[in-house]
């Protein structure tokens, strides 16, 4: 168990946890900026967590949902209210609804995590303030501490195992849902790079091809919000061409964007998905800087699960793994 030290302070309103790390800073730190780390130690063992979405930037949400021994689905949300990397980050911590939106019935709280150096590798304090002390008392009850305890108690093992993790780490695609998959891949460069490279012409056509063979003719990214985007490709042979067509619907640069998707050209990307099937695609791309560069996070939800089965059977992730490794290769690496 790594924490060292617990201390409540009801006239403070507060709840203190310190707990010790033999890892350095930049590792601990990381545990908590990437959603696919996080997620196997913030809920406690029989309640792991799914993180939906986590901008770990000032303004930035997280949704995040635990799933119980009897299938029940308890929600959160955390408000990024600020975010130094990787001294400290402050959120409004809550519950949340399926959907992640605030349960204005149960209580909200301050929480300030706190990563420093040590002689032995790195500390961790986190301290959660109350609006009161009813809800001190309230959420204490209702578990609290031992849920944090609990869930801190499996840290030691998820930072043990990120030197295998990261290890060959290439794209990957997770399933979240029926009907969300979660793409990522960390990126050999910094976050305002790799949202350039999303948004310049130039720079699109130089690395966003998927496999050898394959050329963007019409390329015209993203804008503002309430714009529109258009892609299409061609095969070196002039015989297949498609594409696809969106609106943004979220845009903070160079962090976030969200889009919907539509395709255009071609009767069908899959079998079975025509482009009538591909109206309700949204695209939540979220960039996140960590020690290796910068973490892509591409949560895509499709209008249906055999949809998504069908555009990952394509081979869609190894295509995104080409276009990714061009990306590193021939736009961010050193000339």
């Amino acid at each position: 168990m790594p924490i060292t030290q617990i201390d409540t302070r009801t006239e403070d309103l507060t709840l203190t946890i310190v707990a010790e790390f033999p890892v350095p800073l930049a590792q601990l730190w990381d545990a908590y900026a990437d959603p696919r780390k996080i997620e196997r130690f913030w809920g406690p063992p029989e309640y792991p967590a799914t993180f939906t979405r986590h901008d770990m930037v000032a303004g930035g949400h997280s949704h995040y949902y635990m799933t119980g021994p009897d299938g029940d689905t308890p929600g959160g949300y955390w408000e990024f209210v600020a975010v130094d990397a990787p001294h400290s980050f402050e959120v409004r911590d809550g519950f949340a609804d399926a959907e992640g939106n605030p349960n204005t019935e149960l209580p909200s709280m301050r929480m300030v995590f706190s990563f420093e150096e040590t002689a032995d590798g790195s500390r961790l304090t986190t301290t959660t303030h109350f609006n009161s002390e009813e809800e001190l008392s309230q959420l204490l009850e209702m578990g609290m501490l031992e849920g944090t305890k609990a869930a801190m108690g499996q840290i030691d093992t998820v930072l043990a195992d990120l030197e295998s993790f990261a290890a060959g780490r290439a794209t990957e695609a997770q399933l979240l849902s029926d009907t969300r998959v979660r793409v990522s891949r960390v990126i050999r460069g910094d976050v305002e790079q790799v949202w350039r490279a999303h948004h310049e012409a130039a720079l699109l056509q130089r690395w966003q091809l998927g496999p050898d063979g394959w050329t963007m003719p019409v390329c015209e990214p993203p804008a503002e919000v309430g714009g529109t985007y258009r892609f299409e490709w061609e095969s070196d042979d002039g015989e297949n061409r498609f594409g696809f067509t969106g609106e943004v619907l979220e845009s903070q640069p160079p962090h976030r964007e969200v889009t919907t998707e539509r395709m255009v050209g071609g009767d069908q990307v899959a079998d079975g998905v025509n482009d009538e099937q591909w109206t309700s695609v949204v695209n939540e791309m979220t960039l996140t800087p960590v020690s290796g560069g910068t973490l892509l996070s591409l949560l895509i939800t499709y209008p249906s699960q055999e949809v998504r089965d069908a555009i990952l059977a394509t081979g869609m992730t190894n295509g995104m793994e080409d276009s990714y490794a061009r990306l590193e290769r021939e736009v961010l690496s050193p000339a």
